[in-house]
């Protein structure tokens, strides 16, 4: 098939964690044998905020490691039917602007291809308003990356056409460490930002991690000054935007880490976890989540620890930091669970199934062969 994906941005991940999943799966689909064509706005934010935080040189680490992979920019009076040219199945991520997602639906009228629309956010409802103002109407399919938010298109008419797609691990680049090697304290990795989660950050995260007496590494962007003197107050050193390739030797110096999920996808859409979390068990380091609800039934008893409040984070952390039995238990139980059900590999093999359950007689059978 000739896949086309248009993203936020392919070449940075500065903010951005959908680039994760999508070089991890366009990867995997190349691998099928499918061409891939990927195209990204020319002032993409991510891009434009990694370049001032780290300069252009930057990029380098994404070609390195990705040399299959690449896109191409577009400006707003791209021919958008020209860069359609040949496709079989066309997707469109969440976080692009209102007129691409509405010239590819309009192109779509005239086009023999599959359509969808890709969601890995929660916009859709913590601004319904602006999710509902997206022209999707020719459009074949919602891909939505967990149950809770492919039953919000549901109510809105998708019926049997809103699928669950969720993130996975690309585990090319996301595994266990061929030789272990010293591990010390806690590494977090993710961002502040917009006071989603910033109260859960303190209970959760620096606060347990600070009284067990653990070192505490946070690699992120957004961090406001109030927030940088939250962690100075609880003894955490702050490392700035870490490229998602050198996450893994990251988790591979690191005790254990934690899962802090935002408010909206613990109140409102339950059973989705963010793509650090099957990044971080494939990666075969412990992790301790602060409470969330695996709804789905994604993951079994013991692939990580649920800690219900502040005293149960703490001695979790504790208990890890002084049993190396527990920390290896843990580790080959998570990725385990990647390995059987959550790689990018999965999520490849799944998308063609979905295209051949959406696609026209022609295009299924097109799919099905790949």
């Amino acid at each position: 098939m000739r896949i086309v994906y248009f993203t936020h941005s392919l070449v940075s991940c500065w903010n951005h964690g959908n680039a994760h999943f999508l070089r991890g799966v366009l990867g995997e689909l190349q691998a099928l044998g499918h061409e891939v064509r990927v195209f990204e706005p020319a002032d993409a934010w991510s891009l434009r905020g990694l370049i001032a935080e780290r300069g252009a040189a930057a990029l380098s680490g994404f070609q390195r490691t990705y040399p299959q992979l690449s896109s191409r920019t577009y400006a707003p009076d791209v021919d958008v039917e020209a860069l359609l040219a040949g496709a079989d199945l066309v997707l469109v991520h969440e976080w692009n602007e209102p007129w691409l997602v509405a010239a590819v639906g309009r192109a779509r009228r005239r086009g023999r291809f599959s359509l969808f629309f890709h969601d890995t956010h929660h916009r859709a409802v913590s601004d319904p308003r602006a999710i509902g103002a997206l022209p999707l109407g020719d459009y074949d399919a919602v891909l939505a990356f967990g149950e809770s938010l492919a039953e919000t298109y549901r109510r809105r008419g998708w019926g049997r056409r809103a699928f669950v797609w969720h993130e996975a691990a690309d585990t090319r680049v996301f595994r266990p460490p061929t030789v272990e090697r010293r591990r010390e304290g806690l590494v977090w990795i993710g961002n502040w930002g917009d006071d989603e989660r910033s109260g859960e950050l303190e209970e959760f995260l620096l606060a347990p991690a600070h009284t067990a007496a653990l070192a505490l590494d946070v690699y992120g962007v957004r961090y406001p000054p109030e927030a940088l003197e939250k962690l100075r107050a609880h003894g955490a050193s702050w490392r700035g935007w870490a490229p998602n390739a050198d996450v893994p030797r990251l988790f591979a110096g690191a005790l254990a880490t934690v899962h802090v999920p935002r408010r909206y996808y613990v109140e409102r859409l339950p059973g989705v976890p963010t793509i650090r979390v099957f990044e971080a068990l494939a990666c075969g380091v412990p992790l301790v989540s602060a409470p969330w609800n695996d709804a789905e039934g994604l993951f079994g008893a013991g692939d990580f620890v649920l800690a219900r409040d502040r005293e149960a984070m703490t001695a979790a952390l504790r208990a890890l930091a002084c049993d190396a039995g527990l920390r290896a238990e843990l580790a080959a139980r998570g990725s385990r669970a990647i390995a059987a059900r959550h790689t990018c590999a999965h999520r490849a093999r799944e998308l063609m199934r979905i295209c051949a359950e959406v696609a026209g007689p022609g295009r299924a059978a097109a799919a099905s062969a790949a």
